[in-house]
């Protein structure tokens, strides 16, 4: 139900009411009014027939009462009796009276009433026709019969008048009041557009485009009534509201700016990891160079100087023999020029924790992670001390670790990357265990190797656990590996607590 109808019926519920009580009301003091003034009239009838009696208590007064009672009856037809009785030991007498209707007046009944002073009032029936009676003692007089008797006048009237003038009252109340019952329903109708629906409606328009995103749209105050204050209220709350928007978009801008700050950040330390992973790969590459190229190189340098320690050389074949030593030591120059270009920066060792190397390292990988549906699970012990360590080569070891296990997980899996001390507590332990295809037990044994990959005969790929196995030997720790094919592989790196790597150990890499 709507608040309109709600209004209306409440409305009309208590006007329906209050106008039933005051009818009710006005009813019963026109009834009283008009009963006071019968009572009033009958009661001067009956002080004028006492007066008469006083002067005239005769036979002859009595007759000549009766005529003018007589008379009176006849005039008014609302008149029933009008009756002069002595009262004395029980008994009553009938000195004079006219009437309409019989009507028998006995000790009982004027008994209790001439012992109160002052004339008395009564509600009767007559044949089923409401009436009323007065009673008015007569002084005592010096003519009376008997000075114990008691003399009064007792009056009937019909008050049929009364009971129309009231009944037509109550159809009047009921018409002029459904009436203007009727006139206030319409005048509240009317008026509940005014007073309360144009109001109502300005205000839910303002709050559905403030719904809408609208937020600078306020409700107009023109009045000063309850509406208004709710109006005010609701501005109130708008203004409120956008200031917290106005803050949150400005914090939102800062939060965007620390993110392409952060962002850059990470690029930048990615491009570093992956820089260092490409020297390294060449550090590799020279090594392995040098390993392959220097021995023979030293073994033609070796001949060539034995053959010119000969004598009776032509003087040709020594010139010849001269450039070949010459050659050989320039080759040796370009191999130890090629080794100090592509050695790794100098190692920086500080303290970091566990969490901050996580977080600087695994958001690197959240991309390939997101594109082949792998989970990433952490776990750091609360127990678990700071390394001591070079913060950028520690990375290229995790992100190696991380892109091997991602590659090992064909379809959705699980990678979980844990740190804490070891059971001694001499060390501390970095795993990476994953759900992948597992390594075979040939290839365990050769995957420390460089250049041994699984994964075809790609140049740049068996690198990665080299490098990895490089960077836990700077640091002067060590590398386990278990695998079980089908089911995934577990690799621990071990790093001692609190110990500084050596220039000497720094330079072995």
């Amino acid at each position: 139900m709507s608040l309109r109808n709600r209004l209306m019926l409440l409305s009309l519920v208590v006007l329906s009411a209050t106008m039933a009580l005051w009818g009710w009301i006005q009813l019963s003091e026109l009834k009283d009014l008009l009963y006071k003034k019968e009572e009033r009239s009958l009661l001067g009838i009956a002080e004028t027939v006492s007066t008469y009696y006083q002067h005239f208590p005769t036979g002859q007064g009595l007759a000549a009462l009766d005529t003018a009672l007589s008379e009176q009856l006849r005039e008014d037809p609302n008149l029933v009796r009008i009756d002069l009785l002595s009262v004395a030991n029980g008994m009553v007498e009938y000195l004079s009276g006219v009437g309409r209707a019989p009507f028998e007046w006995s000790a009982d009944i004027l008994g209790p009433i001439l012992k109160r002073s002052g004339p008395t009032s009564f509600p009767l029936y007559l044949d089923g026709i409401s009436a009323v009676g007065v009673v008015h003692r007569v002084p005592h007089t010096e003519q009376g019969t008997d000075p114990r008797a008691q003399v009064c006048v007792c009056v009937i009237a019909y008050t049929r008048t009364n009971d129309e003038l009231i009944s037509d009252a109550k159809s009047l109340l009921v018409y002029s009041s459904s009436g203007l019952l009727l006139l206030i329903l319409i005048i509240l109708a009317l008026s509940y557009g005014w007073l309360i629906g144009s109001p109502l409606k300005s205000i839910t328009r303002v709050i559905d485009q403030f719904h809408t995103g609208n937020y600078g749209k306020r409700i107009e105050i023109k009045r000063s009534d309850e509406l208004a204050h709710l109006a005010g209220h609701f501005n109130s709350m708008a203004d409120e509201i956008e200031k917290v928007l106005a803050s949150n978009e400005e914090l939102n801008c800062r939060q965007e700016e620390k993110i392409r700050d952060a962002t850059q950040r990470v690029g930048e330390l990615q491009r570093q990891v992956s820089q260092l992973q490409r020297l390294s790969a060449m550090g590799f590459l020279a090594a392995n160079l040098a390993h392959d190229l220097g021995t023979p190189l030293h073994s033609i340098a070796g001949m060539a100087n034995l053959l010119l320690e000969r004598q009776g050389l032509p003087h040709e074949d020594r010139r010849k023999l001269e450039l070949i030593v010459q050659q050989a030591e320039r080759l040796s120059d370009v191999i130890r020029n090629v080794r100090r270009a592509t050695r790794l920066p100098e190692p920086r060792p500080e303290s970091v924790t566990m969490s901050q190397l996580f977080e600087e390292t695994l958001p690197l990988v959240e991309p390939l992670l997101r594109n082949a549906g792998i989970r990433l699970k952490t776990e750091i012990a609360q127990d678990c001390p700071p390394l001591f360590a070079d913060r950028h080569r520690m990375q290229t070891a995790l992100l190696n670790l991380m892109q091997n296990a991602i590659e090992a997980i064909k379809g959705e899996g699980e990678i979980t990357v844990a740190a804490g001390p070891s059971k001694d507590h001499a060390s501390i332990v970095i795993g990476i265990d994953d759900t992948g295809v597992g390594i075979s037990n040939e290839a365990l044994n050769r995957v420390r190797e460089p250049f041994f990959s699984t994964h075809g005969d790609d140049p740049l790929r068996g690198l990665g656990l080299a490098i990895v196995q490089d960077v836990v030997k700077v640091h002067g720790g060590r590398m386990a590996i278990e695998s079980d094919p089908g089911k995934g592989t577990s690799v621990k790196l071990y790093f001692p607590v609190s110990v500084i790597p050596s220039e000497a150990s720094l330079d072995s890499s």
